[in-house]
C-alpha cells in the first residue's frame, strides 16, 4: 500500500458537536493491485463489484481500514467550508462542486482521468490544502456506519432527527450540489451505507450523497475507500 497517496484530514467538529479526530485517507478510491490486494493509485481503476464485507476484508488485508461514516462526514464538511470548492468562489454561492456524474463515461474511471465536461470537477480541497478525488461522483463507495450502525458497520436503526448522517450537510437534499440524502426517520436497518454517487448519478451525486444497498450487493458502480 502506497502511503504517499494518503492525505491528512484535520480534526473536525461537525455542526452537531461530534468531534472527528484527525486521520489519513486515500486520495483516490481503492483499486486492486497485481497481487490482488487493495491499493491507492492514480492509475488504478476503482475496485468495484465487491461486497461490503469483502471491501472491509480487503482493507484489513492491506493494513488499512474501510472509511467510516463520521470520517466521510468530516471530509465533506471541511470541504464544504472552503470557498474554492464552490462554483461561484464563495461558500454557499452556486453549488458545491460535483464530480463525474453525467453518464458521459460508461464505468468508474481511474484517478488520473480528466473529464471533458468542465462541470464535472473531481477534486475537493480541504482547509489544509490537501486534495481528495471522487468524494462527489465517479464511483459510489461503501462506508462503515459508526453512527447508527452495529459492530459490523451495518445500519442498525433509523436516522435520528439529529443524526450527523442526515443533519451535517449545510443545505437541503439536492440543493446547491449537496447530492441526495434521506429524511430523518428513514430506517435502512440491515443495509450498508454508500456515499458519493457514481458516473451516472446525475444531480444525485455529491459529497453529501447518502444511499444504501444490501451488503451482499456486487455492483459496477460501488467501490470503497480506505483510511489509516
Amino acid at each position: 500500500m502506497n502511503k504517499n497517496l494518503f492525505i491528512t484530514v484535520p480534526e473536525t467538529t461537525l455542526p452537531g458537536g461530534l468531534v472527528v479526530p484527525s486521520f489519513k485517507v486515500g486520495q483516490f478510491a481503492c483499486s486492486q493491485g497485481e497481487d490482488g490486494k487493495a491499493v491507492v493509485t492514480a492509475e488504478g481503476t476503482p475496485w468495484v463489484r465487491i461486497k461490503f464485507a469483502d471491501a472491509k476484508a480487503a482493507c484489513k488485508s492491506a493494513g488499512v481500514k474501510l472509511i467510516t461514516e463520521s470520517q466521510w462526514l468530516a471530509i465533506a464538511w471541511n470541504a464544504s467550508q472552503q470557498d474554492c470548492n464552490w462554483t461561484k468562489g464563495k461558500v454557499g454561492e452556486g453549488k458545491l462542486f460535483q464530480g463525474i456524474r453525467k453518464n458521459e463515461v460508461c464505468s468508474a474511471q481511474p484517478g488520473n482521468f480528466v473529464p471533458t465536461n468542465k462541470k464535472e470537477r473531481r477534486w475537493l480541497t480541504l482547509s489544509n490544502g490537501e486534495r481528495i478525488r471522487d468524494l462527489n461522483g465517479n464511483v459510489c463507495q461503501w462506508v462503515f456506519d459508526d453512527i447508527q450502525g452495529d459492530e459490523a458497520g451495518l445500519v442498525a436503526k433509523a436516522f435520528a432527527k439529529d443524526s450527523p448522517s442526515t443533519a451535517t450537510a449545510p443545505f437541503p437534499s439536492l440543493k446547491k450540489g449537496m447530492g441526495w440524502r434521506p429524511d430523518a426517520g428513514s430506517n435502512w436497518s440491515g443495509g450498508a451505507l454508500i456515499r458519493g454517487g457514481s458516473w451516472l448519478s446525475g444531480r444525485y451525486a455529491g459529497a453529501f450523497y447518502l444511499l444504501y444497498d444490501w451488503p451482499s450487493g456486487e455492483w459496477g458502480s460501488i467501490g470503497f475507500r480506505c483510511t489509516l
